[in-house]
């Protein structure tokens, strides 16, 4: 007996068709998961940034007013990473800070758990946590950088906050004390120094004029200083303590 199959129609509930992603604009509110979906399902779009449950989405770069001091300050960052234990850094990476609080800082650095810090690699890949010390390249101080964004690291703990202020030619250290940014004043040498990770030290005026040579240098005495090589001592004992 001749068994014919007969192939069963489909019906709208027993497969569904993905519907497109809607759009991503500047100054939607959106939660954090639906600005994660969103931001997902659009690999087109470079940056984009949750704050306050509002998105940011940022202008083309230009070169000197952000491209240059951004590849300047990663690189000085991460030469203070290759020379402290357990220090990592990231560019351009999604932070989760909170539910209403994504941003993408143009540079970090934070110290993992087992160093005593509180921001981790989750588990889909992205940065979670309170960094210490984040940096972003902004264009001038009437933006976000200084005003919404500065607000969230705050409140978040984040320990230090540096701005580059393009079109001002300033570059602004902020420390947090009792939960407020205080701006840092730097020493009789034009030197910034962090708090939190002792030996960071920047010449603000090299960075400004795109004297990479003279940051590094700063750095490195810094690094060569007595108080980075206690706190890599220090950070070397709280990784065995921890293991």
């Amino acid at each position: 007996m001749a068994i014919t199959a007969v192939e069963r129609s489909t019906t709208s509930s027993e497969s569904r068709v993905e519907e497109a992603a809607p759009p991503l604009n500047n100054g939607d509110r959106l939660t954090r998961a639906e600005f994660e979906r969103i931001y997902s399902a659009h690999p087109e779009i470079k940056k984009a940034e949750l704050i306050e449950g509002v998105v940011y989405m940022p202008s083309p770069a230009r070169h000197h007013e952000h491209g240059k001091p951004h590849f300047h300050s990663i690189g000085w960052l991460s030469l203070y990473s290759a020379t402290t234990p357990g220090v990592e850094g990231s560019d351009n990476a999604t932070l989760r800070l909170d539910f209403e609080n994504e941003p993408q800082p143009d540079a970090l650095l934070f110290l993992p758990p087992e160093y005593g810090g509180t921001a981790s690699v989750g588990d889909e890949g992205y940065l979670e946590g309170t960094p210490e010390l984040i940096l972003e390249v902004s264009a001038s101080s009437a933006s976000y950088d200084l005003n919404q964004k500065k607000r969230v690291y705050a409140r978040n703990g984040v320990a230090e906050y540096i701005v580059y202020l393009a079109y001002e030619q300033r570059v602004i250290w902020y420390v947090q004390r009792d939960g407020v940014y205080e701006e840092q004043q730097a020493d009789d040498d034009g030197v910034l120094k962090s708090r939190r990770f002792p030996g960071l030290w920047l010449l603000p005026k090299a960075l400004l004029s795109g004297d990479l040579q003279s940051v590094l240098e700063t750095l490195q005495q810094g690094i060569a200083s007595s108080e980075h090589k206690t706190f890599c001592a220090a950070l070397t004992r709280r990784r065995e303590e921890a293991k």
